[in-house]
């Protein structure tokens, strides 16, 4: 009887760890939403690490979360680094583009509670008086982070706080374009 279980368990583990890696290393996550403000306005928020407080839905789960910037105030080589509770974790962004009023790429180093890195891009279109915003993150699962994707939609996830961080990104454009 005991043979048999450890056989059944065994074939259930075997089939989970197929599945598994028969899942789709390669992610993108993607959300875009319209701001009624010039691009500029948008990308200056985006472009400088110390504005994103402002609209970011991370900057407000911790209060109590260090933070630290190193290099340029904004643009390429801007540097912004974080350790805080378990809904924030710890890592590192890294602004390695910035194309006035197009785009935006970012490093994205975490390191805790699970270590990864992914490339975000923030682009900028105008469409007439408007800016179409477009905040996507590309990156690689590991056998373990696609077991948990197994159990759990990270785009849900995620594009959730994307879709959160720009109705924001898009109130503090609106109101600093007017001013």
């Amino acid at each position: 009887m005991l043979k048999k279980i450890l056989i059944v368990f065994a074939l259930i583990v075997i089939v989970f760890v197929v599945v598994v890696a028969t899942r789709p290393a390669n992610f993108r996550i993607s959300r875009s939403i319209t701001i009624d403000s010039p691009a500029g306005a948008a990308f200056s928020q985006v472009n400088d690490f110390h504005k994103w407080e402002g609209w970011s839905p991370w900057a407000k789960l911790d209060p109590a979360m260090k933070q630290a910037y190193e290099g340029p105030t904004a643009g390429v080589g801007a540097v912004y680094s974080w350790v805080g509770n378990s809904e924030v974790g710890e890592g590192r962004m890294t602004l390695t583009e910035s194309r006035p009023d197009q785009s935006v790429g970012i490093k994205l180093e975490f390191i805790k509670p699970f270590a990864a890195i992914n490339v975000t891009e923030f682009s900028f279109r105008p469409e007439g008086k408007q800016t179409m915003v477009v905040w996507s993150m590309d990156g690689t699962n590991n056998f373990m982070a696609k077991a948990a994707c197994l159990f759990m939609n990270m785009d849900k996830m995620v594009g959730g706080d994307f879709e959160k961080g720009l109705a924001q990104l898009k109130k503090v454009s609106e109101t600093t374009s007017k001013k």
